[in-house]
Order: C-alpha cells, then structure tokens, then sequence
C-alpha cells in the first residue's frame, strides 16, 4: 500500500526553513545529487563526505567550491570553509552536524556496506530520513531485517530509491492497477556515460552482475584491470537476469511473486547516449480476461544521474514529511509516493545549468573523481 496524504506536510515545510540535506559519497553520482540540490528552494546542502573527509555547513556549502576540492585534492576535506579530512568521515559527520535527510551516494561495495552505514546512524542516536539507490536483493533484504531497529531508533529509512529499482519500481506498481493478475514484469535499462571514471563504483558494481564475476571480485579489482575488461567488451556491458531489489519489493507491495520480475541492461562506458531505451514492461489479464501490455519509456535524454538523484530526493522529500509525522521504519520505494521539490525561478536555475554544462565538459575533473 502506498503512502499518501502528505500534502499538507509538504505545505507546512516548503513554505519555512529548508530541508537541511547530507550527501554521503562524493564520486560522479554524489556529485551530481549535489548539483541537482543546489536549485532548490526547498532543499539546502549542509553537508557532504567522502572517503578522505567531509564538509559540512550550517547555511549551506558552496557545491562548485566542493566540487573543486575534490577535483584538486581528491577530497571535499579539504575544502577550506568546513572541511575536515578524517579517515573515520562518515562517524563524524554524524557527530557534528545537524542534518534533516541523508542521500546515501555510496557504493554497496561490499555488499553489506550500506547496512552497516545504516546502523552506524543508529549507534549514534541519529533521528532523521535516510535514502539509498542500492540495487541489490540481498541489500535490501538485509535492511528489511533492521525494521525494527529503524523504528525503534526513530529514523524513517527509504531504500531502493533510485532509478531502478526506484523510478521504474514505482512505475510498475501504478501500472499494475489496469490488471487483476500480474504476469510479468520486465525492467529493461539502458546507461550510457562517456567517461566510466565518473562512475567508477557503479561500474564496479555493474560487473558484479556479469557471469563469472561476484561483488568481492568487482571490488578488488584495480582501474587497469577494469580498463582491459572493457577493452574487450569495448566499452559495452551487456547485463541479463540481475539480482535486482525490483523484486522483493514489488512482492512485498503485493504486485507479484518475486520470480515474475526481470532486470536487464546495457551500459556503454565510452558514450553519453543510452545504447537502448530504458522501460518496464507489466503484462497481466484484466478482469475481462484480456491479456495486455503497459510499456513506460524514460524519455533517451535523461541521464542515469537525472534519473537515479532526482527520484532519490522525490523520496527524501516524502521521508522528511513522514518524519515529521511520526512515522518511522522501513519502506520501499514501492510503498511510498515521491514528492516533486521545486526550484528558486526559472532564470536561476537555466544559469545554473547552463554552468553545470560548462564544468562537465571539462575533462580535466571528471578524471579526478575516483570511487567515492
């Protein structure tokens, strides 16, 4: 069942002081969720980490000085204003900041990282929303077994929150509604990237999924190592039957059986077009008894950070209204209807864009940025 009925939360904090938003991981992806914070209104970054440090700031950070930090030095630790290098930066951005909502821009490598970020929060008596993009099942399942403990700690936790599982979860559930049985359900992506050391975890954990290969062994490989593997793939990953979280929770929101869902995908490292469109397809027999098909298509010009920051922080919006209600636990993004956050005006943000086009053709940082 989804969440709804928040509208009049969304009013009460919209129109008062901003989210205060952290931002744990600052690779491509946490870069990039950086930047799409920065327009809204709503919204304030206050704090990010990465491996060597954080940063953190009650009014706000500057996310094109971040960005520069960690281009330059390898670490937003060494931002001048609020920056901290620590090789412990997670623990103590905890510690010393006051943060409404975390996104969690980590790579699950390994496995039961992710988990284990989850529960350091709630050994420092943390309260507040937390929001992954993980993929994995076993990730998820490891979460759904903290229930409890989330609730307990008073921490409203959304997990699967990206684009797939994510978006496309979501989709499939409203999909769903046409039919009274469920036969399958497909989720087909497609990701292009034109430079794979922006993306280097995710990459990572994209080859986990590639016969032969296990999260363990994806982690310990070494960048040259990578580059010879998609040398001779050139470029291209072709990925089939993943273990992906899009089943366990379109089973838990009651859609269908787990062995009914099907993830799949390419992912071509050397150029920013997607090498197919990304789509769910949910098929099922209607209480007429007709057999049919819905097809929902990302539209081709939206990239994976778009698609995976975007959805991210729709839900971070929901979990602080959820907070602020009282209700804390576990959900999925399955269960949970995303609110769309809103920018500062219209000229602002085309300027600020116009920018983020400038500093992403720039060669020079996106070589810089490493797995965090």
């Amino acid at each position: 069942m989804w969440v709804t009925g928040m509208s009049a939360d969304i009013k009460s904090f919209t129109s008062s002081a901003p989210m205060r938003v952290g931002v744990l991981g600052f690779g491509g992806l946490g870069q990039a969720a950086a930047k799409l914070i920065a327009p809204k209104s709503e919204m304030l970054l206050v704090a990010v980490a990465d491996l060597k440090g954080y940063a953190y700031a009650s009014q706000g950070l500057n996310v094109d000085k971040c960005v520069n930090a960690y281009a330059t030095h390898g670490s937003v630790g060494y931002l001048e204003a609020g920056g901290t290098l620590s090789n412990q930066s997670i623990q103590e951005l905890i510690e010393n900041s006051e943060v409404d909502g975390y996104f969690l821009a980590l790579p699950n490598l390994p496995n039961t990282f992710i988990a284990s970020v989850a529960q350091m929060f709630m050994r420092s008596h943390w309260q507040g929303v937390l929001v992954d993009a993980i993929k994995r099942t076993s990730a998820v399942e490891q979460l759904l077994a903290l229930k409890d403990q989330f609730q307990a700690a008073q921490i409203t936790y959304l997990t699967g929150c990206g684009a797939t599982p994510g978006l496309l979860t979501a989709a499939a559930v409203l999909a769903a509604q046409s039919y009274a049985e469920i036969h399958s359900i497909k989720i087909t992506f497609g990701v292009g990237i034109a430079n794979w050391e922006a993306y280097r975890a995710t990459i990572r954990e994209d080859i986990a999924h590639l016969p032969g290969y296990s999260v363990e062994r994806a982690r310990a490989m070494t960048d040259e190592q990578v580059e010879v593997l998609l040398d001779e793939t050139n470029g291209v990953l072709t990925l089939e039957n993943m273990e992906h979280a899009d089943d366990v929770m379109l089973e838990l929101a009651g859609v269908c059986d787990r062995d009914r869902v099907t993830v799949g995908g390419v992912v071509d490292t050397r150029n920013p077009k997607k090498p197919i469109s990304t789509n769910v397809q949910v098929t099922g027999r209607t209480f007429e008894g007709k057999i049919s098909t819905h097809t929902f298509t990302l539209g081709d010009e939206t990239s994976m950070a778009a698609n995976v920051c975007g959805t991210a922080f729709g839900y971070l919006k929901a979990g602080i209204g959820l907070q602020r209600r009282g209700i804390y636990g576990l959900f999925t993004a399955a269960e949970i209807m995303p609110q769309l956050g809103t920018v500062i005006d219209t000229e602002q943000t085309s300027e600020f864009f116009a920018s983020q086009v400038y500093q992403a053709n720039n060669t020079t940082t996106q070589n810089a940025l490493s797995q965090w």
